[in-house]
């Protein structure tokens, strides 16, 4: 997350141009969202004892499981005006596009919702959210950044997600099978990272009419992220309490 928040600097200052990643999570974590509380989102109990981390982003949105095996994250920092829109939901739009183009090529036919007051915008096959995204705005420059489910294990995600409306974890699970799938479930078969990483930079560029190259995070970059990760990401104040001195 702190890489995330250096790339946007970086791309407000006009040191980078427009830049895609790809990660995953080592070790688990859960990400909240910029207003979350975290008590009432997180069972920090559980994270502690499976050492399974917890991280609040700078953009909203919810509570999500990041699983070290089950998911790639993408993240997404453009100027509004190459998102073509300074309307939220239209980048919206376009950037999941580049999810939509990517699961087609992996065989699965996906499409875009629209979501709601409670909900970020995302990509559901058959209904059910193969892909959540959130979203920060600062002087210009768009943040978006979300999941590629490409596995999912309930038990394991609402061992650390608390949801106050259910009396027991079965509960949540038999609700959660209706609304969230994988590729791995659509597909009948595995994807690999890598071919994953490959369908999405091949999805991206199609949906934002972008031409990528491969490139390596800067010097100031890097530095940048260091010192956020020291002073914000890798505080209580800033995880649990939403506070920085930043």
């Amino acid at each position: 997350m702190a890489v995330d928040e250096a790339v946007l600097t970086a791309r407000i200052q006009g040191k980078v141009p427009n830049t895609l990643r790809f990660f995953m999570w080592n070790p688990s974590a859960v990400s909240i969202g910029r207003f979350q509380n975290a008590s009432n989102e997180v069972d920090l109990k559980n994270c502690k004892k499976h050492g399974v981390d917890v991280v609040r982003r700078i953009s909203g949105g919810g509570a999500v499981y990041h699983d070290c095996d089950g998911e790639i994250t993408y993240s997404v920092v453009v100027s509004s005006e190459d998102a073509g829109s300074g309307d939220v939901f239209q980048a919206y739009r376009r950037i999941c596009g580049g999810l939509t183009e990517t699961v087609e090529m992996l065989g699965v036919h996906a499409g875009f919702s629209p979501g709601d007051p409670r909900q970020c915008p995302n990509i559901t096959v058959g209904g059910k959210k193969l892909s959540g995204s959130a979203q920060a705005h600062k002087k210009g420059i768009l943040l978006q950044h979300g999941t590629l489910l490409m596995d999912v294990n309930l038990t394991k995600m609402f061992t650390y997600l608390k949801v106050p409306w259910a009396k027991t974890s079965t509960d949540v699970i038999r609700v959660a099978e209706r609304k969230l799938t994988s590729l791995k479930r659509e597909r009948g078969s595995s994807v690999s990272p890598g071919e994953a990483c490959r369908a999405l930079a091949t999805g991206f560029e199609k949906a934002l009419e972008m031409h990528l190259e491969t490139g390596e995070l800067t010097h100031f970059e890097r530095d940048l992220a260091q010192r956020l990760c020291t002073t914000k990401f890798a505080t209580d104040d800033w995880n649990l309490r939403g506070k920085t001195a930043l």
